[in-house]
């Protein structure tokens, strides 16, 4: 019995894990890296799509070759903007593209060119978009993402409970403070200091981070209900189980807050 327990844990830290590192490989602020050939040289990139500093953005790009120059072009995203060109500036071995500030949640879509001798080389075919955002301080963001994922490895333990038919109501409890405090609770904070507002899910807005946060506790607020009715109850719980795990699969910040540039009066 022990050693199925243990095994037990073992599989559900395996998940959480997986899961984390799912959510990071895959999530829209993820640097957008590449090689590109030029002239003689190979160069390695990686264009960065968020900041939370107060000032310009700097892309580097390392080009030791001295003839190595370019340029790059922006404009906000979404926007009915024109598209701006700006020179590359050279900083030692660097070339830095310097994309304008925007306010919390504004984005900017660009794309950099690199030049010599008449060859010109794209390091991405598509623009890349960055989103600007405020900084977060660290007693807010670090508890958040402590709960969010002591609540994924609570959630798919009690879900590897339910399947096995052990008693859940002890996990059930546990995921379900965990996911409060992790999504309910620090989740708007961190929200509010990067970007200006509690919450930007339904009914507010489009946030599908918000929204999914929601989506799930609904289902472990019904299993919450259900297992404080019947320890032994597993439905609710395994479905609530499978749904967060789904939630977490769903790339973070996809779909999130961000300034609309099409829309009369913002400026």
């Amino acid at each position: 019995m022990k050693n199925k327990t243990i095994l037990f844990w073992i599989i559900a830290i395996v998940i959480t894990l997986s899961s984390a590192i799912f959510q990071r490989m895959t999530g829209p602020t993820k640097p957008y890296r590449g090689q590109v050939e030029l002239g003689e040289s190979s160069i390695s990139y990686r264009l960065i799509r968020t900041y939370d500093q107060h000032e310009d953005a700097p892309v580097s790009i390392e080009a030791k070759d001295s003839e190595i120059g370019g340029y790059f072009m922006y404009k906000r995203y979404p926007s009915h903007d024109q598209w701006a060109q700006a020179p590359l500036e050279r900083e030692g071995d660097q070339l830095v593209a310097y994309i304008p500030q925007q306010p919390p949640a504004g984005k900017v879509m660009y794309q950099i060119f690199l030049e010599k001798a008449g060859s010109t080389v794209t390091l991405s075919e598509e623009p890349v978009i960055i989103r600007f955002r405020d900084s977060v301080p660290g007693w807010a963001l670090l508890p958040h993402i402590i709960f969010m994922f002591i609540a994924m490895l609570f959630s798919t333990r009690a879900g590897l409970a339910a399947i096995f038919r052990e008693k859940t109501s002890t996990l059930t409890i546990l995921t379900f403070t965990t996911f409060v405090l992790g999504g309910l609770i620090f989740g708007p904070i961190v929200q509010k200091f990067a970007f200006g507002d509690y919450w930007t899910g339904w009914p507010m807005g489009t946030d599908l981070t918000d929204n999914k946060t929601a989506f799930a506790f609904i289902f472990w607020l019904i299993a919450l209900v259900k297992v404080f009715r019947n320890p032994q109850h597993r439905g609710w719980v395994l479905a609530a189980s499978i749904v967060l795990l789904l939630v977490y699969l769903i790339p973070h910040s996809l779909l999130g807050s961000e300034i609309d540039w099409t829309q009369e009066g913002i400026e």
